[in-house]
């Protein structure tokens, strides 16, 4: 079967399910998208990943990602690999040892690891045939600045639940980075905790 390589595009809540979200995996090079509910934990699961945050403890997902390195194990790509009455199916890829193991995983859970370790997401050509969507030009271009706003406020949403120590290193990274703006956010909450 031909595999699709696939990116994640968008991260929002579901239109169809108030209480869950969407991920939306776009074709690598192409004009289809592919979305796909989750629960609000994977969800923040994926952001937290996206976003390179560190929680002080380890999440679920950072656990498992800790544990295969530490067995030293590689997560070589994830593969949506089936659709069955609207439920996406996803196997992990693993290499051990130049031997390939597959291993079942809910979607929402493999979208999480696939991010965590900056491996390939597929899907089968038959997949996106069933449940993919084109978008027009304009859309596309909506899908992306929303994704823009939504990153741009995470970051300063992400900021209040950070320790003044990662403040401080977060502060020193975009710094570094010549990115001024997001400087002035950290120094803003720095300040907003020092007046407290």
């Amino acid at each position: 079967m031909k595999k699709v390589e696939l990116e994640i595009v968008a991260l929002s809540h579901s239109l169809a399910q108030s209480q869950n979200y969407a991920v939306v995996l776009g074709e690598m090079g192409g004009s289809r998208r592919l979305p796909i509910v989750i629960g609000g934990f994977e969800a923040q699961a994926i952001a937290v990943a996206m976003e390179g945050m560190q929680a002080s403890r380890p999440m679920t997902h950072d656990l498992f990602r800790n544990t295969i390195e530490t067995l030293n194990v590689e997560l070589q790509e994830v593969i949506i690999s089936n659709l069955v009455d609207g439920i996406f199916y996803a196997n992990l890829v693993f290499i051990q040892n130049g031997k390939t193991i597959e291993i079942d995983s809910r979607s929402s859970d493999a979208l999480a690891l696939a991010v965590r370790f900056d491996c390939p997401v597929y899907t089968y050509e038959f997949i996106l045939e069933q449940a993919g969507i084109v978008l027009e030009e304009e859309t596309e271009r909506e899908m992306e600045e929303a994704k823009n706003r939504r990153q741009e406020q995470q970051k300063s949403r992400s900021l209040e639940d950070l320790s003044l120590e990662e403040l401080e290193r977060k502060l020193d990274e975009v710094l570094q980075a010549e990115n001024y703006e997001q400087a002035a956010k950290i120094r803003d909450e720095m300040n907003r905790r020092g007046s407290n």
